[in-house]
């Protein structure tokens, strides 16, 4: 049991920075591809996200997205917003999603 044990925590510890890092990059790609629109909080209260009409991901709206309409909305764009299926790879726009639904 006690081998068992070990080997748990020695994995964990290797996983741990790893998802560390996946989180911090999610934090970086929405600081410098989504912050300016959608402000830290994810409100859309910026000066740009008024004025472009960026909608603020606490919404019910937003909120009752499934990640798959999230993701096709970062892909393709929807109103004022850009695509980013040329600017980001697919694994980079899920970070994105799982990062924005921690804003709440």
């Amino acid at each position: 049991m006690n081998l068992v044990m070990a080997v748990l925590v020695v994995a964990g510890m290797t996983l741990a920075p790893a998802k560390h890092a996946a989180a911090q990059e999610a934090s970086d790609l929405y600081k410098t591809k989504c912050q300016a629109c959608h402000g830290t909080d994810g409100k859309g209260e910026t000066a740009a996200g008024k004025k472009l009409g960026a909608k603020d991901f606490h919404s019910p709206e937003v909120s009752k997205m499934s990640d798959a309409e999230l993701i096709a909305v970062t892909k393709t764009g929807k109103e004022k917003m850009p695509a980013y299926d040329k600017k980001l790879t697919d694994d980079q726009i899920k970070q994105l999603i799982t990062y924005i639904r921690t804003l709440k």
